[in-house]
């Protein structure tokens, strides 16, 4: 994972911001494919979540799943 925050752009709410960053470190921290797909889920969940509640525009929303989509792909790819 970069030190390049993939959410800024997503103008996200401090609390918000702060558990996606915490479930983004999960998919890039995972050592095990299991792991990685656990955590992966977590983060869709997360997202589906804040979709359900409308929390958020939907383009945030689309930044989320792709932003931890892309987390996913790169840890499968490593």
């Amino acid at each position: 994972m970069s030190d390049y925050d993939e959410f800024a752009a997503l103008n996200l709410s401090r609390s918000v911001h702060a558990q996606a960053l915490k479930l983004l470190a999960g998919i890039a921290q995972a050592s095990t494919l299991a792991d990685t797909l656990h955590a992966a889920d977590r983060a869709e969940g997360f997202t589906l979540d804040i979709e359900t509640v409308k929390a958020l525009n939907l383009g945030a929303i689309e930044g989320l799943y792709l932003v931890f989509d892309r987390a996913l792909q790169t840890r499968q790819r490593n």
